[in-house]
């Protein structure tokens, strides 16, 4: 299994107050510079405000329209805009803006443009056609931004794929996506070449996480920590090149020129468990994710306009980092401080130095700074607006932030079959506890019924939600027969059950699956299951997620061992972390003798989840103390650190609230 340390702590230390003060004197003259231009040409492109005359007739489909406040626009309309347009665009109009800061090093527009048509024309160079597969196997980095943009802009389908998956779980799917090249780091470098042969990949594009480092950081971190932490890796001839080199490539071939790419080309195949749990790709087109960009950005309203900088710590590989951090930032050419990682102190010290004004994250993310024993010594009062995501957000802590940073926090929802963000509470409007807020402008939702989808329901009853518009995917990957499932005449079948109030606010109800949120990831019970039943000792499993004091799921595994077999806990736990994404693995393993099943054999999962509630209602357990994005319940951050805890979010799995 590779180490998934392959992150490090920047060093602050380095940075004197001297550069500090530099970089905040620039950047107040970059926003003053940029804040007539920029915020006119978006009020032009996304439209004026609603009017009040609304018609009864567009008031009847859509009652939350009552409610938007005055600068959100009615409508969005899909235009003919590709994603590699939207970044050339904001080249040529700001070429000297700052669109990447990578530990200290800055990336201008002009210069992220001209690498992403570098690595397009090498990619063409190659012999890439378009519609090729280009899998994605890095952290929020520039290597992913680059690659990114220049792999659509040579026609190709991107594949993102989680940086802590393992072996088994990366092969499938690169084999089902038919990718043709993986760019990754040193770091997952040995990773990759077991792979390679497996799935057919012909060529491994490989960078280091130093490329882009500061020029005194690069120095130390390859003295002290590159051979230390598994950064340093021999490249195996031609088919391996370095990241540099391949840049480079296109130079010593004959000219080469890149395809026209449209908007209704597919852009991304993004991997989802949707509603049964097995990966599949959610193919999604230009116009697809550059509408939901728009529909973001139209939603901050009066937020963060003029040269935004995003904290851009949700990681990318997530469909909601892709488009509330990645392609909104990119669209309304502002700024990302790209962090591989979330680490509390890292990003309290990049919100200190960086001044970021938007802040998408996770929940989690928000209690881990709130919970800071330092978090006061910081400079938190940049950021403006913050749109959480991938799990339920508690009031409290939604408050909590607020009146720490002054900001307003939201909730949002999507998921990866959407681009992925349908509703949100308005940023500067008013908000409903418990509500998933209004659908975004350019969305149409409604609640049909859960026996047929075909009766739309009136309010305030409970049924499924469906939506519509833009931003919809244009089915699965090779799955007829799902697609026809969650695509129904125009409309996404979301798989929630849930229910609009009479001012077209809408609130989650339930799943109509058993999907595990923990720690704000997505966890299908049965990807652990199938690996709990590889296990020699185990006769039979069932994997729920157990309530914790957190207000999410811990991951818990009922087993029935076979007759003379003996197991302990820890071992099936390390058996499991073998084999799946850590976040994945049962926390929790309880012994049964039999597991309460239905006449016919079915496990009765909900028999337990009730257990498990009347557990939590009857005591506090002391060892279940409030939990992190960064580990296990009660452990130190050092301890975490040590375990490779990373990622506040998974892959997109068909995230919800996002």
């Amino acid at each position: 299994m590779h180490n998934p340390n392959y992150l490090i702590n920047p060093f602050y230390q380095f940075i004197t107050p001297v550069e500090n003060l530099f970089d905040r004197t620039r950047a107040l003259f970059s926003r003053l510079k940029l804040s007539a231009g920029q915020s006119i040409y978006f009020q032009a492109t996304i439209s004026a405000g609603p009017g009040t005359d609304l018609s009864p007739d567009l008031l009847a489909e859509k009652p939350w329209l009552r409610y938007y406040p005055p600068q959100i626009p009615l409508d969005i309309k899909a235009n003919d805009e590709t994603l590699p347009g939207m970044l050339r665009d904001s080249a040529r109009r700001f070429p000297a803006q700052t669109a990447l800061i990578f530990y200290g090093h800055k990336i201008s527009y002009k210069e992220l443009d001209e690498a992403a048509d570098s690595f397009a024309l090498s990619l063409v160079a190659q012999g890439l056609k378009p519609g090729d597969r280009v899998a994605l196997l890095l952290p929020n980095c520039p290597q992913f931004v680059i690659a990114y943009y220049g792999a659509l802009r040579a026609g190709a389908i991107v594949v993102p794929c989680n940086p802590l998956y393992v072996e088994r779980e990366l092969e499938q799917q690169l084999a089902d996506a038919k990718a043709k090249i993986l760019v990754t780091l040193t770091l997952f470098y040995k990773l990759a070449k077991t792979v390679q042969p497996k799935v057919g990949l012909e060529k491994i594009i490989v960078g280091n996480i130093k490329d882009y480092f500061p020029p005194a950081l690069k120095v130390l971190f390859t003295a002290l920590k590159e051979q230390k932490e598994g950064h340093r890796a021999k490249l195996d001839g031609p088919e391996s090149p370095a990241w540099a080199d391949f840049l480079a490539a296109h130079t010593s071939k004959p000219a080469v020129y890149l395809p026209g790419v449209r908007a209704d080309d597919v852009a991304l195949f993004q991997y989802t468990g949707g509603t049964t749990g097995t990966p599949k790709a959610a193919v999604l087109t230009q116009r697809n994710l550059v509408t939901n960009a728009r529909m973001c950005w139209a939603w901050l309203g009066n937020g963060p306009k003029a040269s935004a900088t995003t904290l851009a710590v949700v990681p990318f590989f997530h469909v909601y980092g892709m488009t509330g951090a990645l392609n909104l930032t990119v669209y309304s050419a502002g700024t990302l401080v790209l962090l591989p990682k979330f680490a509390t102190k890292d990003v309290l010290k990049a919100i200190h130095r960086y001044h970021p004004t938007l802040f998408p994250g996770v929940p989690a993310m928000y209690i881990a700074l709130l919970d800071a024993p330092d978090v006061g010594k910081y400079d938190l009062n940049s950021i403006e607006a913050c749109i959480s995501g991938a799990a339920p957000l508690p009031l409290e802590v939604q408050t909590r932030f607020e009146k720490l940073t002054g900001a307003r926090l939201i909730e949002g929802f999507g998921m990866t079959e959407a681009s992925p963000v349908t509703h949100g509470n308005p940023v500067y409007g008013r908000r409903k506890e418990g509500s998933i807020g209004l659908p975004f402008p350019g969305v149409r939702a409604k609640i049909v019924d859960l026996e047929t989808g075909q009766t739309d329901l009136p309010v305030g009853e409970i049924g499924e939600l469906v939506v519509a518009g833009p931003m919809v995917m244009q089915g699965y990957y090779n799955r007829p027969a799902e697609t026809a499932s969650a695509l129904r005449e125009g409309w996404l079948f979301t798989g929630d059950i849930a229910r609009m109030d009479e001012d077209g606010y809408f609130y989650i109800v339930d799943r109509k699956k058993d999907m595990i949120l923990s720690n704000g990831f997505n966890v299908y019970p049965r990807d652990v299951e199938e690996v709990l039943y590889q296990h020699p000792a185990i006769k039979e499993a069932v994997v729920i997620g157990a309530p914790n004091t957190r207000g999410d799921s811990t991951v818990k595994a009922f087993v029935v061992l076979k007759d003379g077999q003996t197991a302990t806990a820890d071992e099936i736990i390390a058996f499991c972390r073998e084999r799946l994404t850590r976040y994945k693995a049962p926390r929790l393993v309880e012994f049964r003798d039999e597991l309460p099943k239905t006449l016919i054999g079915k496990h009765l999962r909900r028999v337990l989840v009730k257990e498990e509630e009347e557990k939590l209602a009857s005591r506090r357990p002391p060892d279940m103390a409030e939990g992190s994005p960064d580990g296990p319940e009660g452990e130190p951050d050092e301890k975490r650190a040590k375990k490779g805890w990373h990622f506040p979010l998974g892959n997109s799995n068909g995230h919800k609230h996002s």
